[in-house]
């Protein structure tokens, strides 16, 4: 707990929530899937890292939504997810090794036409993932109180990451020294 609030009080307030405000996680990714072939998004995340994922197909004609399949897997090639003939869905798992974890979506061959099929992905990980609203009700508490908690939960995120960052440097170097 000491070093979390060292480390507090070495970022400015303004730094920190201007690196909330950047990394909220509430911007969806929008993407488009051609006819055929499969697109795939990655993100490099550490272990025990708890990820949330919700998809939809976003289609002007109502009267038939295409359908897609996704897949999700981790750095070593283990299903996390797997849907066909969706329209929309969501993942969520938590790390259990760190490197690159893919998500791939492709058109299903059934569809009517041949157009682009354009799909929304919203991903989360750490602490942007968090479900902050059953923390305040748990925890009863709400306002500045709450804004603090989630500062102390981003403050320990950085503080993570930046400690995952130099094991994998010194990893780097070591390998890079022979």
């Amino acid at each position: 707990m000491a070093a979390k609030r060292a480390l507090l009080s070495l970022l400015p307030l303004p730094l920190i929530l201007l690196w909330l405000a950047a990394f909220d996680g509430g911007d969806a990714v929008w993407m488009t899937l051609p006819p055929t072939g499969t697109k795939c998004i990655s993100e490099e995340i550490q272990g025990h890292v708890v990820v949330l994922a919700d998809y939809v197909v976003v289609s002007d004609d109502h009267s038939h939504i295409p359908t897609i399949s996704v897949k999700v897997t981790s750095p070593y090639g283990n299903n996390l997810h797997h849907k066909e003939n969706v329209t929309h869905g969501q993942f969520a798992f938590t790390t259990t090794e760190a490197g690159n974890y893919l998500a791939c979506f492709w058109a299903d061959g059934h569809n009517q036409g041949s157009g682009e099929i354009s799909v929304s992905i919203d991903w989360k990980t750490g602490i942007a993932a968090k479900d902050w609203e059953s923390v305040a009700r748990k925890e009863k508490i709400e306002g500045v109180e709450l804004e603090l908690k989630k500062l102390e939960g981003a403050v320990e995120a950085i503080h993570e990451n930046l400690l995952y960052l130099k094991s994998r440097d010194e990893n780097g170097e070591r390998k890079n020294q022979w």
